[in-house]
């Protein structure tokens, strides 16, 4: 199977399915004497994992990481670093009803007919499940962009038609509540819109935010590996996503251009933008300012509600998915949101490493 691995310098392979002796991730390409530990990628995993409240899946798994190579006495060694997290709690009778049913909403179909067969416990390699390398591996991104200055910070901007209030944005009130929202008001209301989607034996769909602090101008390539085009394949490449904004995004198209650009700016001896419509890149570069980027989740496929679909042999049926699913993807979402942004902002600002000479000369403590 192609397209499990992501970056260029900063490179990670993810493996495993969702119901499988485990889920691991393999990044190479992270520096050597970066202070690394399991409870550094550990606390990315707690914030994933599900059983973490009544709006997430009951399935029980700890997503205990263990680091199997590429750290010595703390610190990374510059080899691939090879985690791996295992799977305690699956029950693959729970999808025996689903064996030779295609599921509305899910890759069953499409990974059939492309393989000749699917892993029907879960979804196998198109769970969700498979996220939790990606945010393994994040997690040693995330720590390679702190020591360098870069924060990457993720947040549920809207759950359903229930969106949080700028004027009310709280990140202390974000680790408060349970769907992630820095609303306190708005997280209220999304709950008791959860609650009516779950006794009508639905799900619901919503947003994501993030916002890159730190990074330096000129990170990103201004062609094909433009960051805003890298940031959103990252992004999209998580199975529930179906749209990515970039700063104004789609409103953007509604503006004027006397409107819509960043005006600039002399602060001291910097310069600096009066507006940030662009989210904090230009010409596929970043311009110093912050990164946002918003992307859409829809709903959980997978309902208790009666829906119509096709077996195998193409016999037309209905089906009822039982089981352990959440009715919002959302919430577990946001860390693997900042997990794929951080890695993009770290291959990429490795990458730009080269972009001068003089800088490679500077590097190599060599001159003229």
């Amino acid at each position: 199977m192609a397209g499990s691995e992501f970056g260029t310098l900063f490179k990670v392979t993810t493996w495993g399915e969702s119901h499988g002796k485990g889920i691991g991730a393999v990044v190479d390409g992270c520096p050597a004497g970066l202070p690394l530990c399991e409870a550094d990628i550990q606390r990315y995993l707690d914030r994933r994992k599900p059983g973490q409240s009544r709006y997430t899946t009951a399935r029980s798994e700890g997503d205990r990481v263990e680091i199997l190579s590429g750290v010595f006495e703390g610190r990374t060694t510059g080899t691939p670093i090879s985690m791996v997290i295992r799977n305690t709690d699956q029950r693959s009778g729970d999808y025996g009803n689903i064996m030779e049913v295609y599921r509305p909403g899910h890759a069953d179909y499409t990974f059939d007919l492309k393989y000749g067969f699917r892993d029907y416990r879960g979804g196998g390699r198109s769970s969700g499940r498979e996220t939790a390398g990606r945010v393994a591996a994040g997690a040693v991104a995330a720590k390679l962009l702190e020591s360098l200055g870069i924060q990457v910070r993720a947040y549920t901007s809207a759950i359903g038609d229930v969106f949080i209030d700028r004027d009310r944005f709280s990140w202390e009130e974000m680790t408060k509540n349970r769907l992630y929202m820095p609303d306190g008001e708005a997280a209220e209301r999304a709950e008791k819109l959860l609650e009516d989607r779950m006794a009508g034996r639905d799900s619901a769909g919503g947003m994501v935010e993030c916002v890159i602090r730190g990074l330096p101008v000129g990170v990103g390539e201004p062609v094909f590996d433009k960051l805003d085009a890298c940031l959103a394949k990252a992004v999209m490449s998580i199975g529930a996503v179906k749209g990515v904004e970039i700063g104004d995004g789609f409103h953007a198209a509604l503006s004027r251009g006397s409107e819509n650009n960043d005006e600039f700016c002399m602060e001291g001896k910097a310069v600096r933008k009066r507006t940030n419509h662009g989210g904090g890149i230009l010409g596929g570069l970043s311009d110093g300012s912050e990164i946002f980027l918003r992307a859409a989740f829809k709903p959980t496929p997978s309902i208790a509600r009666p829906q119509q679909t096709v077996t195998r042999d193409g016999r037309e049926t209905r089906i009822e998915i039982t089981g352990r699913h959440d009715p919002v993807i959302v919430p577990r979402a946001v860390v693997v949101v900042e997990a794929m942004a951080a890695l993009t902002t770290a291959d990429l600002l490795l990458q730009s490493m080269t972009s001068r000479l003089d800088r490679i000369r500077q590097f190599f403590s060599m001159t003229e």
